[in-house]
């Protein structure tokens, strides 16, 4: 069933002009039964002025009457035949004024860290416009020297689940599409969950060059043969003169 215009509003007239139960009215204005009892009692919606739904052709008399007699009867929105066919309103989300400023430190930040995302799926996330995000990513933003990037999850402008599944929705186009991506590339279009949820990737060192030649002692083959060649007993066990053997003999 579809919300009145006002509801807080329009439950407190129909708290103060009808004799309507407060399951009834809690059921039309889509409030918790307790909520229209604190209305009733002046806890709730204090110095709220009550909206007239008949004056304001969201109800009939007759609804209301029925209403009175039967406890057990379901208050129905008045048919209005101008607000049929009329869709939402599509566009980028409201910013409260005193985030509007962040908004360009995590365009910045998308651009940088989720170059998958479409514009238009970074202007719904924080609720910003397509020039804004082009010139963000060309670098020719007014102020762009002095924007830093920060994770729009952070400043409260998107929910992570919003961000995860932009991220998500990016990634099953591009693998659609049948583009080739590296590794560091999947890993940025996986959720946060999916991410903490891998195990840690081994990483082998780099060959340096030369060290196959090492053995397991640290020395070359060449360091082995003038070991051998040079050996340090041999300095001690030199070869006898022959020339003085010569002249000792008659």
């Amino acid at each position: 069933m579809a919300k009145p215009l006002m509801a807080r509003a329009t439950a407190v007239w129909l708290v103060d002009n009808t004799t309507i139960s407060f399951k009834q009215i809690a059921d039309f204005v889509e409030m918790h039964e307790l909520e229209v009892q604190g209305i009733a009692d002046g806890d709730v919606a204090a110095g709220v002025k009550g909206f007239d739904p008949i004056a304001n052709n969201q109800l009939t008399q007759d609804e209301i009457d029925a209403a009175e007699k039967n406890p057990l009867h379901k208050l129905k929105l008045k048919f209005n035949a101008a607000a049929q066919g009329e869709e939402k309103r599509r566009g980028p989300r409201y910013t409260p004024l005193s985030k509007r400023q962040d908004r360009p430190a995590s365009i910045l930040w998308l651009v940088k860290f989720h170059p998958e995302l479409a514009d238009s799926q970074i202007a719904r996330l924080v609720g910003t416009t397509k020039p804004t995000i082009q010139a963000i990513r060309e670098r020719t933003h007014w102020n762009i020297s002095n924007i830093q990037p920060i994770d729009p999850v952070a400043l409260g402008l998107c929910k992570q689940s919003e961000l995860d599944a932009a991220v998500q929705k990016a990634a099953a186009k591009k693998a659609k599409e049948g583009e080739s991506m590296s590794d560091d590339e999947r890993r940025k279009l996986l959720s946060t969950e999916q991410s903490l949820g891998q195990e840690a990737e081994p990483r082998i060192p780099t060959a340096i060059e030369g060290l196959e030649t090492f053995s397991l002692s640290g020395s070359t083959d060449d360091d082995e043969e003038e070991e051998k060649e040079f050996d340090a007993d041999s300095f001690f066990n030199l070869p006898e003169n022959k020339g003085d053997d010569e002249d000792e003999q008659p």
